[in-house]
């Protein structure tokens, strides 16, 4: 699976797939946990999760099988260039590539359902086309994100409003705890966390988000594919 990078004839493959939950405070509490003393935790998606659609367009989001409650996130989302163990945070951005926009679609009857099981969270989150995603940014291009406006709209109505300053973890130290625990490497990327107001769409719902200084990605649910 490739991303196109703006500016260039290049794709980025991507490699791994890294989400990091409940990042924002409000988001936290929202899903009923204590973001006061919770230290990262991350989940993966496979690579071909990922659906690019392009800036001005509304992609095709096909609505998945055996959920009804299916939610929407909207992410930050770091490739990452290079990588190693044990990343300083300090030197953590030396390793971003650029920056896109995302989604995190999730089933969340199947997650909340697993949780309540204590059992693993992939079939509420690792399903096919669960990662949407626009062009990548050359960091030259944009320089980190660290602040600005993050939201997202169904149907013209806006749903999340927050700043990317909320995060509880910035890109920085995601990275840097991620390399604990895993040996990062080009081709990497991590979906940063969503805000709070996460909730359900439906098929013929429209999605538009937005970030301060990327364009805008948006998707329309269809119906179910047979």
């Amino acid at each position: 699976m490739t991303v196109p990078v703006v500016g260039s004839e290049a794709a980025f493959p991507v490699r791994r797939v890294y989400c990091i939950g409940r990042n924002y405070a409000a988001h936290a509490r929202e899903m009923g946990s204590d973001p006061t003393r919770e230290p990262p935790f991350f989940f993966q998606k496979p690579a071909d999760a990922v659906q690019f659609v392009a800036p001005g367009t509304v992609g095709d989001h096909p609505y998945p099988t055996l959920t009804r409650n299916y939610h929407y996130e909207v992410e930050l989302v770091a490739a990452l260039k290079s990588g190693g163990r044990n990343i300083p945070a300090d030197r953590a951005l030396e390793h971003v590539y650029g920056y896109a926009l995302g989604l995190d679609m999730t089933r969340r009857d199947l997650q909340r359902g697993m949780g309540d099981q204590k059992k693993p969270w992939e079939v509420g989150k690792s399903f096919d086309r669960s990662a949407p995603i626009g062009p990548i940014h050359p960091v030259a291009g944009t320089g980190h994100f660290t602040k600005g406006a993050i939201s997202l709209a169904v149907n013209g109505q806006v749903k999340q409003n927050a700043d990317l300053s909320m995060m509880i973890w910035s890109v920085a130290e995601q990275i840097a705890n991620l390399s604990q625990a895993f040996e990062l490497k080009a081709g990497d990327i991590i979906y940063s966390g969503t805000p709070e107001n996460v909730g359900p769409v439906v098929p013929g719902d429209v999605i538009l988000c937005k970030i301060e200084g990327l364009p805008d990605l948006s998707v329309r649910i269809t119906p179910a594919q047979a």
